[in-house]
């Protein structure tokens, strides 16, 4: 068993042959457009700096990156709302009961957010579903404005968002050691007294972790806001668009893309460190 065993692994010259031809594939869409798109940012006929030095005086890109965070702020608090007391609920079901709710979370990966997006134009718009409930409730006297708007957007992107946030948080509640909260009843400590000393406490990393990644995702959305926002919502990669499609500024257009990948990049740092963190406090446990 043992000879046939080390028979079969693979040496590092054949791993590295096996490896080569996604290694060329990963190079060639992702690595070749990525370092394309840094050059042009720089490289207007001449090496510059111009186009990022541009970028910090631009009211336009300032205002833009301003609603991009307060977009995905706004977003990821709203998921963070109605995410928490899912994942509570589902972290308290049997495992063959919470497998069955966790499908009904993963139902919006199933359909792509291009569908979603216009399918939503037909729920939230003047004459859609909730206005005419509305209308058909009120004398046809209510009708809110949802589409357009920056709250067309956050509700539009919610529904990409939420089964990030609930699984995020999903994980750390299930990872709780339930003889904590079994000593505090013991101990006479209510169910709000647990919730607030101990089941938030220890699910901080799951809601950090879920922050992040909803930041993260929301802060380059581009369909969700360019059918359901407005055009004072328009968001980093709508910028990017507007510089290429319509004022056809190729550098403008990089290095605001460099900008955004820089920023996604950051966040996705910090979740890193909050997983590591996580890691080192379950070993330490």
């Amino acid at each position: 068993m043992a000879n046939s065993s080390s028979a079969s692994d693979l040496s590092s010259g054949t791993a590295l042959l096996l490896l080569a031809p996604l290694t060329a594939v990963m190079l060639l869409i992702l690595l070749y457009p990525l370092g394309l798109t840094v050059w042009t940012s720089v490289y207007d006929g001449q090496f510059s700096l111009a186009a990022y030095a541009d970028l910090a005086t631009s009211t336009l890109f300032l205002k833009v990156l301003r609603n991009s965070f307060e977009i995905a702020l706004g977003g990821t608090l709203v998921s963070l709302a109605f995410g928490y007391p899912v994942a509570l609920h589902l972290a308290a079901q049997t495992p063959r009961r919470r497998t069955a709710y966790l499908i009904m979370v993963m139902l919006p990966f199933w359909t792509s957010i291009l569908v979603k997006s216009f399918a939503l134009v037909a729920v939230f718009g003047n004459q859609g579903l909730i206005n005419q409930l509305l209308g058909l409730l009120s004398g046809g006297t209510l009708n809110l404005p949802m589409m357009f708007n920056r709250v067309g957007v956050i509700l539009g992107m919610i529904n990409f968002l939420l089964p990030f946030m609930i699984l995020s948080i999903l994980g750390s509640l299930l990872s709780l050691d339930r003889r904590l909260i079994l000593a505090a009843e013991t101990m006479g400590a209510g169910p709000l007294r647990i919730f607030r000393k101990i089941t938030l406490p220890l699910s901080m990393p799951g809601v950090i972790a879920g922050v992040l990644i909803n930041i993260t995702l929301s802060i380059g959305m581009y369909i969700t806001p360019a059918l359901l926002g407005g055009r004072q919502d328009m968001m980093v990669a709508n910028l990017v668009d507007f510089y290429t499609r319509q004022t056809l500024d190729w550098t403008a257009a990089s290095a605001t893309a460099v900008v955004l990948l820089l920023l996604s990049g950051v966040l996705v740092a910090l979740l890193g460190q909050v997983r590591g963190a996580r890691g080192l406090a379950g070993a330490g446990a």
